[in-house]
């Protein structure tokens, strides 16, 4: 029975992407299929779809640094954005229905979150996950998540024993759970440690105290937060967690066989997905984000979550919900997939469509990260300060130009500080970066970027602002180069042949005072 489970995921996962739809879509159709089939949940696979969102929130738990939760921008507008959803879900819903608070705050959940998955994916794929409306909207989206994991908690609290008291002790593991990471190493130990954690420790461990097993997962993640390795942690659980998850997806499928009234449920919350936007844009905007950022980060948000999900499912358990309800979000939450992929690919080309409008609604003050960035005076811009573009920096300054640096490392940029040169912090993978920059003196672009994709966006996004001065860049591979220059630089320069000219020049530079042989140079007597 698993390898059917397995195969019928595969295949309809496969033919979601190929339509260029998320995955899960097809995950989520898949159990609808099988159901229809009279294939039955069985207990294997609700272990599976358990240990899926286990792991789903230990790795959230591991992302979850406070300081970045602290910004005005993102809990305001994470926590408003729910209040707000809630208030109106409750005042809709109380007029039409009996339902308990429990079922309000799942309708609320569902309809107030944003998929992480889907958002996180489509930023990375469009290489802004590290632009400011990336970080604004990954940062709301772990405010949801927090949230969503309080609502499974209480959902919980009915059946709380004093043992509970006992996850009070939680963070004196830190220390202990830090040191054992420290010495795990890189390797399958990383994976198994991972797995301990989400289901041992933070999974049944507090699931035995009496407290929600979810609640477990998300509190033992996040005392591993500010670890070094919390990163690559996460990383070497991606594939297992993303395995079991299609265990929860397809559980949800075979609960219950979707009919007319529940189609028509689900459809409901499609109508409000423009409003939704809405909501984000004109909240962000309070804070100060530009017209361009605060779209562009709602936009992102326009999905419904798994998280809702998993909070509908975890009412439906406490019998606050039927299952119809359950069944109705996960179709929801599909479709809210298949709308907003295609709509987010496009983010930037409707946003300029819709440009003079948006603009209407800006605010004269804005946040500091949406201000223009100014280089001064300066006349020529080395973007990616490691040794090339020090390199390129040094030899530009020494012929009397006027040269800044750009970097998105803040250590480089300090360290640069110290050492004389005037480098700025900026982010060139950042789309908007581009837009931000006023490029009045620049006559000249260096682009000392280490990868290649930086290096198209950069030229593209240039060049598509209007910038007429000379763009120059590096490359390692043949192919490369005529990517490059097609995006629209000027130069492009291959740093292992110039390399090799360099240390040529320097070998005879060396030998010209002795004449041709150079036999009367010693090993280690000429430093260049």
């Amino acid at each position: 029975m698993l390898a059917i489970w397995i195969a019928t995921a595969f295949v309809l996962g496969l033919l979601a992407r190929q339509l260029r739809l998320p995955p899960l879509v097809g995950f989520l159709a898949a159990g609808f299929l099988l159901n229809a089939f009279g294939v039955e949940r069985t207990p294997l696979l609700d272990d599976i779809a358990h240990l899926g969102v286990l792991l789903l929130l230990f790795t959230v738990g591991l992302k979850l640094r406070f300081k970045n939760l602290l910004r005005a921008e993102v809990w305001g507008v994470g926590s408003l954005q729910f209040v707000i959803t809630l208030v109106l879900v409750q005042w809709l819903l109380r007029a039409l229905t009996d339902l308990p608070l429990g079922a309000l705050l799942a309708a609320a959940s569902m309809l107030a979150f944003s998929s992480t998955v889907l958002a996180a994916k489509i930023l990375e794929q469009k290489r802004e996950m590290r632009a400011f409306h990336g970080r604004v909207a990954i940062g709301i989206l772990i405010v949801q998540d927090v949230i969503a994991v309080a609502i499974l908690g209480m959902y919980g609290a009915s059946q709380l024993d004093w043992p509970a008291a006992f996850v009070l002790l939680l963070p004196l593991l830190k220390w202990p759970l830090e040191k054992l990471l420290s010495l795990t190493g890189h390797g399958e130990l990383l994976v198994l440690l991972g797995a301990v954690l989400a289901l041992g420790v933070g999974g049944y461990g507090v699931e035995a105290i009496g407290l929600s097993s979810e609640l477990g997962a998300l509190l033992t993640g996040m005392l591993l937060a500010n670890h070094p390795r919390a990163v690559e942690l996460s990383d070497s659980l991606w594939g297992m967690k993303e395995f079991f998850l299609v265990g929860f997806f397809l559980t949800v499928g075979l609960t219950e066989t979707p009919n007319w009234s529940t189609l028509g449920l689900a459809l409901i919350p499609l109508v409000l997905i423009p409003f939704k936007v809405m909501l984000y844009f004109f909240l962000l905007l309070a804070f100060g984000l530009s017209a361009r950022t605060a779209f562009l980060a709602g936009l992102s948000l326009a999905t419904y979550s798994e998280f809702g999900l998993i909070v509908m499912a975890a009412a439906a358990k406490y019998g606050m919900v039927d299952n119809a309800w359950v069944v109705a979000t996960a179709i929801c939450i599909a479709l809210s997939f298949a709308i907003a992929a295609p709509l987010n690919r496009h983010a930037h080309d409707i946003y300029a469509a819709l440009e003079r409008w948006l603009r209407i609604f800006e605010r004269r003050r804005r946040h500091p990260d949406d201000e223009p960035v100014s280089l001064g005076k300066a006349e020529v811009a080395v973007v990616g300060m490691g040794r090339v573009g020090t390199g390129a920096y040094n030899h530009v300054r020494e012929i009397g130009r006027k040269v800044v640096g750009l970097d998105s490392d803040l250590g480089k940029v300090e360290r640069h500080l110290r050492e004389g040169r005037r480098v700025v912090y900026a982010d060139a993978e950042d789309p908007l970066l581009w837009h931000r920059l006023r490029l009045d003196a620049l006559q000249v672009i260096i682009l000392a970027l280490p990868d290649t994709e930086a290096k198209i966006l950069a030229s593209e996004q240039l060049r598509k602002r209007g910038y007429q001065g000379l763009i120059s860049a590096t490359y390692v591979w043949p192919e490369e180069r005529e990517l490059i220059l097609a995006a629209g630089a000027d130069v492009a320069y291959n740093y292992f042949a110039e390399a090799g000219v360099g240390l040529a020049s320097d070998t005879f530079e060396a030998l010209a005072p002795t004449g041709k042989s150079g036999a009367n140079i010693r090993p280690g007597t000429h430093r260049s």
